[in-house]
């Protein structure tokens, strides 16, 4: 199974959240993680507020960041390309997601029509999360 992690899910795996140990279960026990291009700006943006709001301490900062940029290349990423932003309009207006939430899921199901039905999909977004289902993705929770 190829797991696609919005940012919310791969958030955690590098930082204790409700949540954290249930994506890190799964993410062990998937063949090989997958998500969108866009995730490395919205997971190191969610980082930096965690410490501003004092969720993490520099030095914790600092190892989640040397974490994410070390495990990065091994994700299965998948590009913003034309084709996927064009999708992902489509799917923001049929299911009211907004912009970044559209391009995860039209990343998953673009990553999906290249790999097959083993690809699941783990978000903890309630209507990101409704709309995958509604595409007939793979939904892990």
């Amino acid at each position: 199974m190829i797991l696609y992690l919005d940012t919310s899910a791969l958030v955690k795996v590098y930082v204790e959240e409700a949540g954290s140990t249930e994506v890190r279960e799964k993410a062990d026990q998937a063949e090989g993680l997958a998500t969108s291009r866009i995730t490395y700006a919205e997971a190191r943006a969610a980082l930096a507020r965690k410490l501003r709001e004092r969720g993490l301490s520099r030095t914790g900062h600092r190892s989640v960041v040397e974490d994410l940029n070390g495990d990065w290349e091994d994700y299965f990423i998948v590009d913003v390309s034309d084709s996927v932003v064009k999708f992902a309009g489509g799917l923001a207006e049929k299911h009211a997601l907004r912009g970044a939430d559209a391009i995860h899921l039209a990343s998953a199901l673009s990553l999906r029509k290249q790999a097959g039905e083993s690809v699941r999909f783990l978000c903890f977004d309630g209507r990101l999360t409704i709309a995958a289902h509604k595409e007939g993705l793979g939904i892990l929770r």
